[in-house]
């Protein structure tokens, strides 16, 4: 079992890897295999398809994501706190990625959604779920901010959040075209002319 375990795990990191340098479409399943070191075989061993591997990395990616979401916007701290930890966590995963690749790689999920959306409908499908969990995360933060007084009253805190999920995802975008995380550093300012706040001020 453990053997079987680990080229599974291998061939799940080789993907992910290979997802986010060389994107989807360009892979055959001979490259994800050789990349891991495994045989031919043993990937259909574990997947039926690419597009079933695809659809693994993203829901095991997403598992591992939503719970740093989760952790940072239900921290015991000021709502907008939470909201630019969240801001924070997204640029230092680029910068580590930028560190460790030369590369910043982008957002495995606005990646793929790009690239694959109108071709692959179970992986678009799939993909409008995650979206919608995050955008149900924030928005939790945003009524929570309303509700104190430190977003406007007048926010619509579903469309709010929306539009911050877009930022993230269009700003790591052009993180990566100019390979550059700071390009993730407006998020704060304009989430805060979004929500029609002010910038906490630091005790």
């Amino acid at each position: 079992m453990g053997r079987t375990s680990d080229a599974r795990n291998k061939i799940l990191d080789a993907a992910r890897t290979l997802f986010e340098q060389r994107g989807y479409a360009a892979l055959g399943v001979a490259e994800i295999c050789a990349a891991a070191g495994v045989p031919k075989g043993s990937f259909y061993y574990f997947f039926e398809s690419k597009q079933a591997l695809a659809l693994t990395v993203i829901d095991d990616h997403w598992a591992a994501q939503r719970a740093q979401w989760v952790a940072l916007l239900s921290a015991d701290r000021d709502p907008l706190d939470r909201l630019r930890d969240l801001f924070e966590a997204t640029e230092h995963v680029q910068q580590t990625a930028q560190r460790d690749s030369g590369r910043v790689v982008g957002c495995l999920f606005g990646n793929l959604a790009l690239e694959v959306s109108n071709q692959a409908e179970e992986i678009r499908t799939r993909l409008q779920e995650i979206f919608d969990a995050q955008i149900d995360l924030i928005e939790q933060v945003v009524v929570e901010a309303k509700e104190r007084g430190e977003a406007g009253a007048g926010v619509d805190a579903r469309d709010a959040a929306r539009s911050i999920v877009a930022q993230i995802e269009g700003r790591v975008l052009l993180a990566k075209l100019l390979n550059d995380p700071a390009q993730l550093d407006t998020l704060w300012r304009n989430a805060l002319d979004l929500l029609q706040a002010r910038a906490p001020v630091a005790p």
